[in-house]
């Protein structure tokens, strides 16, 4: 089930990114709009549209997740290469992603402090930007 929900989103997904999706979805608008003198603006033209979107929001949400969960996966998978193989860099920092957002604060704090003063960052920052 797991390969085949994943099969279908990742068509979804590079279908409804498409420009032609969006012009697909902007014709149904059109059309649903234009037909609003036809049915009197009734409350039953208005319940179609709601429920189409509706409908469509919610199974988007779950297929986005999904794609977005995917990439975060295969980039963290590649960071920790990264810091596998690069020499000097702390095979610890592979797998903080599993931390609590509180270890993570608590990190990132020691983090700063061990790389010094934040004002001489900024200011190397600033020339590094104001050099291009």
């Amino acid at each position: 089930m797991a390969r085949f929900f994943e099969r279908i989103a990742g068509k979804v997904v590079v279908v409804s990114g498409q420009p032609s999706a969006f012009i697909v979805a902007m014709a149904i608008i059109i059309v649903w709009a234009v037909t609003g003198p036809l049915f009197r603006w009734s409350d039953t033209w208005q319940l179609v549209i709601n429920t189409g979107t509706t409908i469509v929001t919610f199974l988007m949400v779950f297929l986005i997740q999904n794609a977005q969960n995917r990439d975060a996966s295969a980039i963290q998978a590649k960071l920790d290469e990264l810091i596998r193989a690069v020499g000097k860099a702390r095979n610890e920092f592979i797998g903080i992603e599993h931390l609590s957002e509180a270890e993570l604060v608590a990190l990132l704090k020691a983090l700063e402090e061990i790389a010094g003063d934040e004002k001489a960052h900024h200011l190397a920052i600033e020339r590094l930007i104001g050099s291009r």
